[in-house]
Order: C-alpha cells, then structure tokens, then sequence
C-alpha cells in the first residue's frame, strides 16, 4: 500500500472508531471503558499490565477505568493467589447484558449505513474484512497464549 492509501485508510479507520465509539454512551459507558469491557469479553480474563498493554493505557488510566467498570458491577477483580499485588478482571452477567447490548447497537450502527451502500460496495467491503482482520494482527499481534479477538 503506497503511502496515500495509508493515510485514507487510517483517517477511514479514526472516523469509523469515533462514530462507533458514540453508540457506547447511551449505557453510561466511555469510549474507554466500553473498549476495556468488550476486550475482557472477547479475550479475557485478563491481568491488569495485560490488558494496559492491549488497550495501550497506562496503568494509573487503566485503573480508573478499571476502577469505575468495577463499581458499576460490569466486571469483577479476582486477586492472584500467588502474588497478591496482581489480580485479573472477568465480566460479570451485567457486564455481558452491556456489551451484548452496546455490540447490537453497534451492528446495528453498520448494518444500516451498510444499507445505504450500493450492492458492489457492500461486497467490496466484505471482502475486505479478511485483510483488515490480519492488519489489525500485525499491528497488534496477540502474544503468547493470546487468542485472536475473533476467536
């Protein structure tokens, strides 16, 4: 990809995020926040410096974050028994109940300007997923015992 397609595809990708990052608000939840919650749900449970380095937070950020999805019972912190500094973060059923609700608003949010697409574009846009999937591996790979996010 030549540096001009690079561009329109990063600026592509920052609209798109900022436009599906406003369905999140209707739960109560930040930009931030919903991200945190929706990785714990796809890849988690998770230790703390983990999931700050997926989420690319520093740790006093993560913590607030943390911290707030805690005390509105989406997720649970669970001490390691080994060393009690570490703890790792599970979704609770309320947890699930908000990202299964912000994850349909935002395929909904898809679906419907997918709609307005013509036919081609759609598939064309379809057919793009595959590479889109294995640029986000590449940018981010997931280490070692890591599933993919699509798992």
């Amino acid at each position: 990809m030549d540096e001009n397609g690079a561009i329109r595809l990063r600026r592509v990708i920052g609209r798109l995020a900022r436009q599906l990052n406003a369905s999140s608000t209707g739960e109560g939840l930040t930009p931030s926040q919903a991200s945190v919650l929706g990785l714990i749900m796809a890849r988690g449970p998770f230790g703390l410096a983990e999931l700050a380095d997926l989420e690319g937070l520093n740790p006093t950020m993560l913590s607030r974050v943390v911290g707030k999805l805690q005390e509105m019972g989406l997720i649970s912190r669970t001490p390691d028994p080994d060393d009690l500094r570490s703890a790792s973060v599970t979704a609770t059923a309320a947890g699930r109940r908000i990202h299964a609700r912000v994850t349909a608003q935002r395929a909904e949010v898809i679906s419907s300007c997918a709609r307005q697409l013509t036919p081609p574009q759609e598939q064309s846009l379809t057919a793009a997923l595959p590479a889109l999937e294995a640029l986000a591996d590449a940018l981010h790979p997931p280490g070692p015992g890591r599933a993919s996010p699509r798992a």
